[in-house]
């Protein structure tokens, strides 16, 4: 398929026998780049990243502390790592960034497993100064190549302003961060882009209730290349993981790709199999 793609898919800390089982979804996706979040130090997560690297894969796995979670990048194409963890003092190992060259100019990716919540105010706080802090390292300047465009995608734990169903739980910074992907950061809702009145969701509550959580944005120059962004509800169905993910695709194409094959077929299967 031509142009760039990317897939973001929150892979919920799956044991190595889950990894497994998403790793044969996984090489089955046609996309460039994938985006996997939820991820943390554990056998599952080095069973992904080692089966993708023996199959040629570039990977970028900032292995996050014990008790922590991260995010992992793996890319069919070559990549410079991205240099916006740097600015991170705070959970910086739930960012990851690349830079990937194409035919028409550096696309920075930006992948990010933001905090989840509940109403305690430790948690509160957590979540909130993690936005605050990915927030400034977003605005910082000279991070990447000049005219360089960012895609920013992953599992964002916000919704929307106007979601739909409407959840009250939702604070003022959360919808905050949402909005100031755009006004202050310059970045797209790319499926809202295509999809301005489409009421999707990628995660399923316990009560029922849809949430859009997982999101790619990408910067106005991107956008007008903005082929198609469509959410793969297959992983979260068949329950290799509770959520959906993300495809997009641009028409731009990278400038050119590395030697791989099938992870699936390079991966030493779990010994309970």
């Amino acid at each position: 398929m031509s142009g760039l793609s990317l897939l973001t898919l929150n892979i919920g800390s799956p044991s190595e026998e889950r990894a497994h089982r998403q790793l044969a979804w996984l090489a089955t996706r046609h996309e460039d780049v994938l985006v996997l979040t939820e991820t943390r130090t554990s056998d599952g997560c080095r069973h992904l990243a080692d089966a993708f690297r023996t199959a040629g894969y570039a990977v970028l796995y900032p292995k996050p502390a014990p008790a922590e979670y991260g995010v992992m990048i793996v890319s069919r194409l070559p990549v410079k790592a991205d240099p916006i963890v740097k600015t991170l003092t705070y959970l910086p190992n739930r960012v990851a960034g690349v830079m990937i060259s194409t035919q028409t100019g550096v696309v920075r990716v930006v992948g990010t497993y933001v905090p989840t919540r509940d109403a305690t105010a430790e948690k509160t706080e957590r979540k909130r100064r993690f936005l605050a802090e990915f927030n400034t390292a977003l605005a910082t300047p000279g991070l990447s190549e000049a005219g360089a465009q960012t895609v920013l995608l992953g599992d964002l734990n916000v919704i929307e302003p106007e979601h739909e169903p409407e959840h009250a739980s939702f604070r003022w910074f959360e919808y905050d961060f949402y909005r100031g992907l755009t006004d202050r950061h310059g970045l797209v809702d790319a499926f809202r882009h295509l999809h301005p009145d489409a009421v999707e969701h990628s995660w399923i509550g316990r009560t029922g209730d849809g949430y859009r959580y997982d999101h790619a944005h990408c910067t106005k120059e991107l956008v007008e290349e903005l082929v198609e962004c469509e959410y793969i509800h297959e992983p979260r169905t068949t329950r290799l993981t509770d959520h959906s993910g993300l495809s997009l695709r641009f028409s731009r194409g990278p400038s050119s790709r590395l030697d791989t094959y099938d992870p699936f077929d390079a991966a030493t299967p779990p010994t309970l199999f």
